[in-house]
């Protein structure tokens, strides 16, 4: 639904008569214009793809898309000394967020295929996880355990 509202205010700041007025504060950069230091971040059945490993300290710009082709995924960055593939799992593959050794640092939930969403965060130096951890019950399949992570470096 954010979506579908950020998209109205600009259609509406688009047709409006007058000189043309900035985005409102907090708008993803328009397509084509990433916003400086932003770190694209690819979603797809079944990586987390960022287009750098690595971030300097301070607020860091994820600008996620999911790629699909079919299943909608979520964007949780996690502090942690572990590895990617060493994080703590339930009986279903999916990471336990809570486990000894993770700190959930924020996430984006459930991102359709073809969309993108924002998320900036302030992160200290240190090591991170990137991954989605949706469960499908439906499916049985824990998209942690299908390969849907990596490491991250803040430096």
């Amino acid at each position: 639904m954010r979506v579908l509202g950020l998209l109205a205010a600009l259609v509406l700041a688009a047709c409006s008569s007058g000189s043309e007025s900035p985005a409102p504060a907090g708008s993803p950069p328009a397509a084509g214009s990433p916003a400086a230091g932003a770190i694209a971040v690819t979603l797809q059945e079944w990586a987390v793809v960022p287009a750098s490993a690595s971030a300097a300290a301070g607020d860091v710009t994820f600008q996620v898309s999911n790629t699909g082709p079919e299943d909608v995924h979520e964007f949780v960055v996690l502090k942690t000394d572990l590895d990617a593939g060493a994080l703590p799992t339930d009986d279903t593959g999916a990471v336990v967020e809570a486990g000894e050794g993770i700190e959930v640092v924020d996430e984006i939930e459930d991102i359709p295929v073809g969309e993108s969403q924002d998320l900036t965060v302030s992160l200290e130096a240190g090591k991170y996880v990137l991954l989605c951890n949706i469960y499908s019950a439906e499916e049985q399949e824990a998209h942690y355990a299908l390969g849907m992570r990596t490491n991250f470096t803040v430096e």
